[in-house]
């Protein structure tokens, strides 16, 4: 799938850069739809901008289907096919697998909304991330349950590196702090005995450390719909309560779920006329994931034009880049324990859908600046 030619400009030979979002299942296929309208749009905006040097950029998109097989052979692809660059991804654990690859060939890949810590398994300089490492996101998750009075906190999780991590960094934030996790594995547990455990447990909140729409819509209807947990509070730190369908599948038991969302209470000027275009070109409120996708592009696209199209000039340049994205100003830096250049301040949000209009967010908590 190739997007994002300018037709005005077919004669000359575009810039490639490829793309990695997952399309279809068992992928979170609307994420990845969220991250490639961002992508398409700012390569859109480039374009009509005089494009790269007066060559057009282009994005050579490959489906990932949550898969890190696939994903890493679609890098061998594209470097194969020549790209300047690679860009995007949803899924830690598949943006591991392709930032491995991208690594050992020595092609640069911008990960747009990936949040693994060790998102390769030694430092390197190919890679860069935009969003915030998990340590940092879920830490701030875990300010919020206890400033909202929640130090007994359930987990009801999933085999898997990611969520793996995501569960030790609230364990041992939260045992600092007088709090206690306890798992739930939910491949022993039908959403039934989930309730039972949390009244054993006397947890006061449950966090979905698992798979959407299985088995998450279901633990959840099965916990609202008990009087005895009237008062536990369900939690996605994973995000998925921003998109659309979680409303769709759930309706009034979809809100009041936090989540979090790497947003600004506001928008930079940029930011509020992508939203427009964003809203448009999805037919729905755009997500923060279409966000990223767009400063992804808006990073990538600077380096190409102030540093050209060579891959080890881009690799590189990731400590000189200084680009106004759509959520405040991007640079990269080097982050203690974590293996790849990162964006040291994006904004992180705890967010909730509420319970009187869930089609409206309301900020619960915001993450302060440790960049």
């Amino acid at each position: 799938m190739i997007t994002s030619v300018h037709p005005s400009r077919r004669d000359e030979a575009p810039v490639r850069i490829g793309v990695l979002v997952p399309l279809t299942r068992p992928g979170w296929v609307e994420a990845g739809r969220h991250v490639l309208a961002g992508l398409e749009l700012a390569a859109r905006d480039v374009n009509d901008t005089g494009g790269i040097a007066g060559r057009p950029l282009e994005l050579v998109v490959r489906d990932t289907a949550a898969d890190p097989e696939k994903a890493a052979a679609a890098v061998d692809e594209l470097a194969g096919l020549g790209v300047a660059a690679l860009a995007g991804e949803y899924h830690s654990v598949v943006a591991r697998a392709a930032a491995g690859r991208a690594d050992a060939l020595g092609v640069p890949f911008l990960c747009s909304s990936a949040v693994l810590d060790g998102l390769t398994e030694r430092p390197t300089d190919w890679v860069a991330r935009l969003s915030p490492p998990q340590s940092r996101g879920w830490r701030v998750y875990a300010d919020f349950l206890l400033g909202a009075g929640h130090s007994r906190i359930a987990v009801a999780t999933q085999p898997s590196v990611y969520w793996a991590s995501g569960t030790r960094v609230l364990r041992d934030h939260l045992a600092e702090r007088g709090g206690t996790v306890v798992e739930l594995d939910m491949s022993a547990l039908a959403p039934a005995a989930v309730c039972d455990a949390l009244v054993e447990r006397r947890a006061t909140a449950l966090l979905l450390l698992v798979g959407h729409p299985e088995p998450a819509v279901p633990v959840v209807e099965s916990v609202r719909r008990d009087r005895r947990l009237a008062e536990v509070l369900i939690g996605a730190p994973a995000g998925q309560p921003e998109l659309a369908e979680w409303a769709a599948l759930l309706g009034d038991h979809g809100a009041g779920v936090p989540f979090l969302r790497y947003l600004p209470e506001r928008l930079t000027s940029l930011g509020t006329r992508v939203e427009a275009a964003l809203r448009e070109r999805l037919g729905e409120v755009p997500s923060f994931v279409a966000f990223e996708g767009y400063d992804t592009v808006a990073v990538l696209a600077d380096l190409l034009r102030t540093h050209g199209t060579d891959r080890a000039g881009i690799a590189g340049s990731w400590p000189r880049v200084a680009v106004e994205g759509t959520r405040g100003r991007i640079g990269f830096s080097r982050t203690p324990g974590v293996s790849v250049w990162q964006w040291a301040s994006p904004p992180v949000q705890v967010v909730d859908r509420d319970p009187a209009e869930p089609g409206r967010f309301r900020i619960l908590h915001t993450g302060r600046d440790t960049g």
